[in-house]
């Protein structure tokens, strides 16, 4: 048996399918993982994410430990509640972990990283501390729900405390909220607009139970990924891992060269890699053959292997097949994939395939 957040008998009551998941039992889906995953895209739906963990580091040295520690800048953060992603690297250039870190005002900040690196995380972040005047706490004591889709916002702001209702109301794209121990984020993992909400363990039941008779659905982790799919947003052990970079894995944005002078762990070899003609390309795919496109299957040109599916998939939107893929710098507009031992047509696409509830690829 795995960990249980504080909605596990939210979920059992909603009659929801339990899987492993990062060391948690978490529900994959509530019935029908397609009917989740449409509600997103076309109402609103919400996800027990309390299994991530929220991490406070805080002290005088705070924004110099996150500028040491984060290969994207913290000092992009000119507002409070403004949210920065980022990765944080270990000295080969390779992803410890992905994650959102909100700047909270003065010198408190708040990343969150993913469920089943959150150990390994919490111990890297303070053996890098240990020369930085910063506290470094996680708050398990915080349960986390994604509300996400057209009408989230709709169906959120009026459930929120009543300090947070116009605040929230107002937020703009990667800003947050925050009151005693809530903590509202204008985040999400689906391409869709919405909510991440933050709020102490012992209310999160009631809060779940008042989005569900708003009218927001439940959604479990199937529905997530193909959401995540559509949005072309990278799943962390699939599509980047300690053997892989940010620069190859479609990540070069979060990353901060500049100012100069600024170490964090993993610049070195990241200036390295930045000089190398053969960098692979992190491409998406779209099946025009037949077939469904898996991870690990390998990507083909004119016979010859050039690359890997990290993460693929059906996509209920498109009604085709689409993935993600690591690829030599040289694919052009088309390649293959093997698919049971032949190969099969597809096209190179530029993620993502769909954002807010359309296409954003020619089919």
């Amino acid at each position: 048996m795995g960990s249980r957040t504080p909605l596990y008998t939210e979920h059992e009551r909603l009659g929801a399918r339990i899987v492993p998941f990062g060391g948690w039992d978490m529900p994959l889906h509530y019935g029908s993982q397609i009917e989740e995953h449409h509600a997103v895209r076309r109402a609103a739906g919400m996800f027990d994410v309390s299994h991530m963990q929220p991490v406070d580091i805080a002290g005088d040295g705070a924004k110099a430990f996150l500028q040491h520690l984060l290969a994207n800048d913290v000092d992009k953060l000119k507002q409070p509640g403004k949210a920065l992603y980022s990765c944080m690297l270990n000295e080969r250039g390779g992803v410890i972990d992905d994650l959102i870190c909100y700047w909270r005002g003065g010198e408190h900040y708040r990343p969150v990283v993913n469920a089943a690196t959150a150990d390994k995380d919490l111990a890297w972040m303070k053996s890098q501390a240990a020369r930085f005047d910063v506290t470094v706490a996680r708050r398990d004591d915080l349960a986390m729900v994604a509300i996400q889709g057209p009408r989230a916002r709709e169906k959120t702001v009026p459930l929120l405390p009543p300090e947070l209702r116009e605040p929230s109301s107002a937020l703009k794209p990667f800003f947050a909220a925050e009151h005693g121990d809530w903590l509202v984020g204008r985040t999400g993992y689906t391409g869709e607009d919405g909510f991440e909400v933050m709020l102490p363990a012992d209310r999160a039941a009631d809060f779940w139970r008042a989005l569900y008779d708003a009218g927001v659905t439940p959604c479990g982790l199937g529905a997530r990924d193909t959401l995540r799919l559509e949005a072309g947003m990278n799943l962390y052990g699939q599509d980047m891992d300690e053997q892989t970079g940010p620069l190859e894995s479609g990540l070069g944005w979060t990353v901060a060269l500049e100012p100069a002078d600024r170490f964090f762990v993993g610049r070195h070899a990241l200036e390295q890699r930045c000089a190398s003609p053969d960098l692979p390309r992190f491409v998406g795919l779209l099946l025009t053959g037949r077939g469904v496109l898996r991870s690990h299957q390998p990507v083909l040109i004119d016979g010859r292997r050039a690359g890997e599916i990290t993460s693929g998939g059906f996509s209920p939107t498109l009604q085709r097949s689409i993935a993600l893929a690591r690829v030599d710098a040289g694919i052009g507009d088309t390649c293959d994939v093997e698919i049971r031992g032949k190969p099969v047509p597809a096209r190179v696409v530029r993620p993502p395939f769909v954002r807010n509830g359309e296409a954003r690829i020619a089919l």
